[in-house]
């Protein structure tokens, strides 16, 4: 029997979504942005052995659900961050031995690029941290960690670099996983030009 992974998308609340986009979307526009992208992160993790949508919202929660996912509803949004480890947590007590933590604003993503990532991380021995980063601002966009715990959680800006070196430093294998369909995120108007170019 396979080791088991989780998946764990985090979404936000689709009202609070994608602020940074205000300057080429209105708020409706931002909205249902955010809940298709969502949509389509729930959709191409359904080949893990567990997804869990971790999101403060009730909407989402609900939502999610009825995509067929399992859903940690948090008692507030409290960034990235904080939900990636209450859904990793969860996803351990679960039993899980492997936690793919994916961001809900990939428009490009697809099941079988998410299904290549788990693949090639099948390849290497554990410890191992596998990332795929985002295009040009050094961000995360997915991140696989074999035990779950094997490094700390960095979210944010700069996030790929540190978490390469928290890896490096506990001595944990860190590997890139180059995909197109991960590595385009919607965080500033420029990003929907991008989106336009590969459609």
């Amino acid at each position: 029997m396979k080791p088991a992974t989780w998946i764990v998308v985090l979404v936000k609340d689709f009202d609070s979504a994608k602020q940074r986009l205000s300057p080429a979307m209105g708020a409706r526009s931002r909205r249902a942005l955010a809940r298709n992208n969502a949509r389509l992160a729930v959709g191409a993790a359904a080949g893990a052995d567990h997804v869990l949508v971790v999101t403060g919202s009730e909407e989402v929660a609900e939502l999610a659900a009825s995509w067929g996912a399992d859903v940690l509803l948090e008692p507030r949004e409290e960034g990235q961050n904080i939900a990636a480890r209450r859904g990793i947590d969860r996803a351990v007590a679960g039993g899980a031995v492997a936690v793919l933590l994916l961001s809900s604003d990939l428009p490009l993503i697809t099941e079988p690029a998410v299904r290549a990532m788990v693949s090639s991380a099948a390849r290497f021995a554990t410890p191992l941290v596998l990332a795929a980063p985002a295009i040009g601002r050094g961000g995360t966009n997915a991140l696989y960690l074999r035990p779950p715990d094997a490094i700390g959680l960095h979210f944010g800006e700069e996030s790929l670099a540190q978490f390469r070196a928290d890896a490096e430093e506990r001595g944990v294998r860190f590997e890139l996983f180059e995909s197109e369909a991960l590595a385009l995120d919607l965080d500033e108007p420029a990003d929907l030009a991008r989106v336009s170019r590969a459609v």
